[in-house]
């Protein structure tokens, strides 16, 4: 059954095909409410090789399967998945003096739709920031550099590692790989002074073994999809077995953000317990909401977010005029 037909208004609009709104997409197909899920296409999770700490996958599974698993879970209850991007989001009447939301919709093939639903659940996700190495775009992208030692450090425990990185962010996960796996850990600042960084922190990273290469890279050498090599302005070859890059994340929050929704310092969205937005009716799940960016938290968070909205749907949102409220609440 296609619970997300052209016609009428949805129960609920999910924004993003990654592992939170398939969660979600699977939890509202379930719940029988009528939905859609509109999807770009580009799944931060699609990036991981193989990810260790899934439950019930413990020889690992790829990102790629996973969210292909998803899928065909969430088919088989109707879900609907429209390959394209929402380029806006607006607080409208949607019918019946309900206060929802109403989506501009652009397909992949260049069409353009409207869509009414009555509650938004964002799972846009986030890009991480791409290291300048010479030559070489899109390193994380291309699986050539790691960004989650949660996902996969264990197995690298041990090894030599470099993480690309400056501040206090990239000082943090050195730190963090260091005390958690040890092994040889470098921390690549690629020509960043750590000139903020404070004597009891450096102190500490030299206590856990962790260096710090101030100078720029100059040049890589890769083979067999690995960087074998990286060499610096001063002319050091370096050596790693596990790159991982600890340059931080740009949300895709643009469209809650245009709503009035409030975030924290790095960008994230604020949610309350059922995973809403300050912006009553917009649910927000996985690396756009405030929390640990992990793909099992992105599903707790969808199926928290889901099942709110199913237990709100019929409601009006808190936001909504009181003669609105008082029409629809008798």
């Amino acid at each position: 059954m296609d619970r997300a037909a052209d016609d009428g208004v949805l129960d609920c609009l999910v924004i993003g095909g990654g592992p939170a709104g398939l969660t979600a997409a699977i939890y509202l197909g379930r719940f029988g409410r009528r939905f859609l899920v509109v999807d770009a296409g580009e799944p931060r999770a699609a990036w991981i090789p193989v990810s260790h700490n899934i439950p019930f996958f413990g020889e690992g599974i790829p990102g790629p399967r996973i969210l292909e698993r998803q899928r065909e879970h969430a088919g088989r209850y109707g879900t609907r998945v429209l390959p394209g991007t929402v380029t806006e989001l607006r607080k409208a009447e949607c019918g019946g003096g309900l206060v929802g939301f109403v989506a501009a919709v652009e397909e992949r093939g260049g069409a353009r739709r409207t869509v009414e639903a009555k509650r938004v659940l964002l799972a846009t996700g986030s890009v991480d920031v791409e290291p300048d190495l010479p030559d070489l775009p899109d390193a994380v992208r291309r699986g050539l550099v790691r960004y989650c030692p949660i996902c996969d450090g264990y197995e690298a425990r041990g090894r030599r590692i470099a993480v690309i990185g400056h501040g206090k962010r990239g000082a943090g996960e050195a730190g963090f790989i260091a005390r958690t796996y040890g092994g040889e850990v470098t921390l690549l600042t690629l020509g960043r002074p750590m000139d903020d960084l404070e004597l009891e922190e450096r102190e500490r990273l030299e206590g856990q073994g962790v260096k710090i290469v101030e100078q720029p890279i100059a040049a890589l050498d890769v083979r067999d999809g690995q960087i074998a090599a990286l060499r610096t302005g001063g002319g050091q070859e370096l050596r790693f077995e596990v790159l991982y890059s600890a340059l931080g994340l740009e949300y895709r929050t643009g469209l809650a953000l245009a709503l009035g929704a409030e975030h924290d310092a790095q960008g994230a969205l604020a949610v309350d317990a059922h995973n809403q937005t300050t912006v009553k009716g917009l649910y927000a799940a996985g690396d756009v909401a405030r929390g640990l960016d992990q793909i099992v938290v992105a599903m707790g968070h969808a199926a928290v977010a889901a099942t709110h909205i199913h237990n709100r749907c019929e409601l009006p949102t808190e936001d909504e005029p009181d003669e609105a409220r008082q029409s629809r609440t008798g």
